[in-house]
């Protein structure tokens, strides 16, 4: 998808509708093209500041170019909306950070009921 925030912000409505997690790559850098974290924080309705930052940390513990990640993560209705960076393996890094919290993120937006184990 090309580097407009308008129809960024369109396909993230439209996907978020229809989906209970809905993934971006790219976009999140510093580069004047790059309006993904605009176009997603216009449709949150809550921010889950937490991922965005486990994001970024597991990036920053690889490479210094974590430290330019402007990713955001949120819920749009009871859709999870995450942007991962552009690159294949920050994406790849990125989905494994939140993967192991994914299941219970989507049981809590879909209200079922869940078990909190102690660790």
């Amino acid at each position: 998808m090309p580097d407009e925030r308008d129809d960024i912000e369109a396909a993230l409505r439209e996907l978020a509708a229809g989906a209970r997690l809905v993934l971006t790559t790219g976009g999140t850098g510093l580069a004047p093209r790059d309006v993904t974290p605009e176009a997603t924080r216009e449709l949150l309705d809550r921010e889950a500041p937490g991922i965005a930052e486990a994001l970024r940390a597991d990036s920053i513990a690889k490479t210094p170019h974590g430290l330019l990640s402007r990713g955001v993560a949120g819920v749009v209705g009871s859709a999870l909306v995450v942007n991962l960076p552009g690159s294949p393996g920050g994406s790849r890094d990125g989905f494994a950070v939140l993967r192991p919290a994914l299941a219970h993120a989507l049981r809590l937006l879909a209200d079922e009921a869940t078990v909190h184990e102690q660790t």
